[in-house]
């Protein structure tokens, strides 16, 4: 999916959001995961830009995230965007260094 994209920090990120935005993305196609929920969170709402939610996972899929790691849950919730399990698994292993994934999807 090329509509991913690995950046640093909050101010690249903004950069990405509105280089997707030029694309014909709205805010609510786009995502902001972080491994930290508390970085993920504020991002997201500093950003404007949308959470995933029951819409996007499904039910079943939102309960069980509760009970998942936070790279399960995170991994989980890229694959409900059309992320391929391989490329979940390599966003997550770049949020373990610490960097921030964008998405853009019209899918979800």
């Amino acid at each position: 999916m090329e509509n991913v994209k690995i950046v640093e920090n909050g101010v690249q990120a903004k950069q990405e959001i509105a280089q997707f935005m030029m694309e014909g993305f709205t805010k609510d196609e786009i995502y902001l995961f972080a491994h930290d929920s508390n970085r993920s969170e504020h991002l997201t709402d500093a950003l404007e830009i949308s959470e995933i939610g029951v819409g996007e996972q499904g039910v079943f899929e939102s309960i069980a995230n509760v009970f998942r790691s936070r790279g399960d849950e995170l991994r989980s919730k890229l694959e409900s965007l059309g992320l391929s399990e391989a490329a979940a698994e390599r966003c997550e292993e770049k949020m373990d260094q610490g960097k921030v994934i964008v998405v853009a999807s019209q899918s979800a």
